[in-house]
């Protein structure tokens, strides 16, 4: 299963990543209702953890912005608060399950494995950069007819990049959302598995897609 936790708070929203990945679901974790927002929309989860209270876009309104969408993706909502009236405001906006803050972590698993069972099977997206294409579901990318087996690490470190195209990526931002890092190890992790990528989908095919900002960071795109 693939999940996708929003939670504002970083370490409560660490501990449901490890606790997730433990089990062995694949977890993506945001902390901004309208990143959360984007996400959803261009990635296909089995589930959606969602807090309530966030900065910006709140977490009702992210539900139902997907609701509206026609993105019938399961949502448990948490929330420091559990009156009946919050509750029933949620589940009125679309949500499939409510848990209130706090809460036992093999609780939250157990809620978010049985709304994967309900969620049914995940669609297929493709996320595409000029010939490039990744889908989400078999973890597969092609390019020109060719297509490159990857390890799960050069799959995520793809997928980050390939969400938004001619975005610069930071090495931190990398290290955070492909290796679950919050500090920088000191290490050339990222340089390696940007040249073993670069390997598999530039070697060969022109233009080249995958870019280095020398003292910045790196970048997908098709070059003007």
């Amino acid at each position: 299963m693939r999940v996708l936790v929003v939670e504002d708070e970083k370490k409560t929203a660490s501990f449901i990543r490890k606790a997730l990945q433990s089990e062995s679901f694949a977890v993506d974790v945001s902390h901004d209702g309208g990143e959360a927002l984007l996400l959803a929309t261009q990635t296909a989860f089995d589930a959606i953890v969602l807090d309530i209270m966030l900065p910006g876009r709140d977490g009702l309104s992210v539900l139902r912005q997907l609701r509206e969408r026609k993105n019938n993706t399961p949502v448990l909502l948490l929330s420091a608060r559990g009156q009946v009236n919050e509750r029933v405001e949620g589940l009125n906006a679309g949500a499939d399950d409510y848990l209130a803050k706090p809460f036992a972590l093999a609780e939250l698993i157990a809620r978010v494995r049985s709304l994967g069972r309900r969620g049914g099977e995940p669609k297929s997206v493709i996320l595409r950069v000029g010939n490039l294409s990744l889908d989400t579901t078999t973890r597969q990318a092609q390019r020109g007819g060719t297509t490159f087996e990857l390890t799960t690490r050069e799959y995520r470190l793809l997928e980050f990049l390939m969400r938004s195209p001619g975005r610069i990526c930071g090495r931190m931002a990398i290290l955070e959302k492909v290796w679950d890092y919050d500090f920088d190890p000191g290490t050339n992790l990222v340089d390696v598995y940007i040249k073993r990528l670069r390997e598999k989908i530039d070697e060969g095919f022109e233009p080249k897609l995958l870019h280095t900002v020398r003292g910045v960071g790196y970048t997908l795109k098709e070059q003007p």
